[in-house]
């Protein structure tokens, strides 16, 4: 019987392992269909990130709404997200110029609707985009959101406050839907 490589389970004549291997994903959707749901619980258990947790059950449609610095902007945040999936990049200087130039955009044509929930998510693309960059190794390309970002946190000119509630500005009617702030579910 030919012997097996222990990282892949391969024969050397290239069969397959007679035994499969079990791998961390095959554990994480495991425990979630046995009940144990709580995230934190599940990483701690498995010695792993509940980022990565997240992002294995919704890559098997086990899990809607959690949303972190790494989920993918394939999956819509809310009504924003549409206008940056596909659009933003930092694989160099260049490309995270071009991601700005797309997040400044949206914010100016959110800007001029009085859509503050659509700028505030511009932003949390740029603040996302920057510290994807960063701890990337990415430092310059970080940089480039970086001083978007700084540039637009600025207090609002003083016609544009916010209402003495805190909700909108005073006269600004939303224009979106906003979600309701629940916490992440398993999927129905």
């Amino acid at each position: 019987m030919p012997e097996k490589n222990r990282r892949t389970g391969v024969g050397r004549a290239g069969g397959p392992a007679q035994k499969d291997r079990v791998t961390k994903k095959d554990r994480i959707v495991e425990l979630f269909q046995s009940g144990k749901v709580d995230l934190i619980e599940i990483a701690r258990v498995l010695d792993t990130q509940i980022s990565y947790v997240a992002r294995v059950l919704m890559d098997q449609g086990l899990l809607h709404g959690y949303f972190d610095l790494y989920t993918p902007s394939a999956y819509s945040m809310n009504v924003y997200s549409a206008l940056f999936q596909r659009r933003l990049g930092f694989k160099d200087v260049e490309t995270a110029r071009q991601s700005v130039q797309a997040i400044d955009a949206a914010y100016q044509a959110l800007e001029r609707r009085g859509d503050r929930a659509g700028q505030h998510h511009a932003q949390v693309m740029a603040l996302t985009c920057l510290n994807r960059a960063r701890w990337s190794g990415k430092a310059a390309e970080s940089l480039v959101f970086k001083e978007w970002l700084i540039s637009h946190l600025d207090p609002p000119p003083q016609n544009e406050a916010a209402a003495p509630d805190g909700t909108e500005s005073a006269g600004a009617e939303p224009t979106a839907a906003v979600p309701d702030g629940r916490a992440p579910r398993p999927a129905a």
